[in-house]
């Protein structure tokens, strides 16, 4: 499972997703949380992720969506991230966090929450320079991106 938030654009969401599948770690489902500000890209977001699980499994993915009344909903934000890694856990899956996309506060809820709730991976995709924004990861030079794994880095 692959648990993250939606983004003003779709870039930062599913590069972090594709540099994960690209170092083998492919989710069944993902978990989108979505607001008002961003819920225009939902759909290519869902759309994207979809795509690229596919083209690295050749099998589907589900991708759900936690939408909010409010992007300042902090609650809401916190039970988009321990009820996705709950259900994850009981269901003994493996289950990723990217903290990525979003703004701080959202990437400070999701990290919190990726060590409170004991997620398997708690990722980030550091893009060295902001020329690369939003551009597609695959047009991305591997030197100017790392995908790193906070449970492994800070272990």
């Amino acid at each position: 499972m692959w648990v993250t938030n939606a983004s003003t654009a779709p870039g930062p969401v599913v590069n972090s997703l594709n540099a994960a599948c690209d170092a083998g770690h492919f989710p069944d489902s993902v978990y989108l949380l979505s607001n008002p500000k961003v819920d225009h890209v939902v759909d290519p977001i869902r759309d994207r992720a979809r795509s690229i699980v596919e083209a690295y499994t050749d099998h589907s993915v589900t991708v759900e969506t936690t939408d909010l009344d409010a992007e300042t909903n902090f609650s809401g934000i916190v039970d988009h991230y321990s009820g996705a890694i709950n259900a994850a856990k009981s269901d003994g899956d493996t289950v990723a966090v990217d903290v990525t996309p979003g703004r701080k506060f959202m990437s400070a809820i999701a990290f919190q929450a990726g060590f409170q709730f004991d997620a398997d991976h708690v990722f980030y995709l550091h893009v060295e320079s902001n020329r690369f924004y939003n551009q597609a990861y695959p047009e991305i030079p591997r030197s100017g991106i790392d995908l790193i794994d906070f449970t492994e880095a800070l272990s």
